[in-house]
């Protein structure tokens, strides 16, 4: 129970970090080595910098993000797996759409104690 109130938690301060529109606040929650299949995004993302460049663009769409379902799967002690749904809503004032996404985290502690994000692949809802 307390690795799912820690992984809520982690996942709540990235969605809450969105709404700073800043690429170097949410590359941060990302490993240097971490991998990511972003979902408005054909590339195949490595590292920080990567992850930088992807939320340069995204965060242009002003997005807002609701969990919709999820469940947490701990692998180990300082290492989960945190998947599910999560709705997007995108675009500039007047002009917003929803974006239906599934997604899937894997998080670990790093050697300073920090919550960092190793994978993260996130796609659109098929229809």
């Amino acid at each position: 129970m307390e690795m799912e109130k820690v992984a809520r938690e982690n996942l709540g301060k990235w969605v809450e970090a969105l709404k700073t529109l800043d690429a170097k606040v949410m590359a941060e929650f990302y490993a240097q080595d971490a991998t990511f299949l972003p979902t408005l995004s054909p590339d195949f993302k490595k590292g920080t910098g990567e992850a930088k460049q992807y939320f340069v663009h995204f965060l242009e769409k002003y997005p807002v993000a609701e969990i919709k379902n999820e469940v947490v799967q701990p692998l180990g002690e300082d290492v989960y797996l945190h998947s599910g749904m999560y709705d997007f809503e995108i675009g500039p004032d007047g002009e917003r759409s929803a974006v239906q996404a599934r997604f899937s985290y894997v998080w670990k502690k790093d050697e300073d104690g920090k919550w960092k994000i190793i994978h993260h692949h996130s796609s659109l809802k098929p229809q």
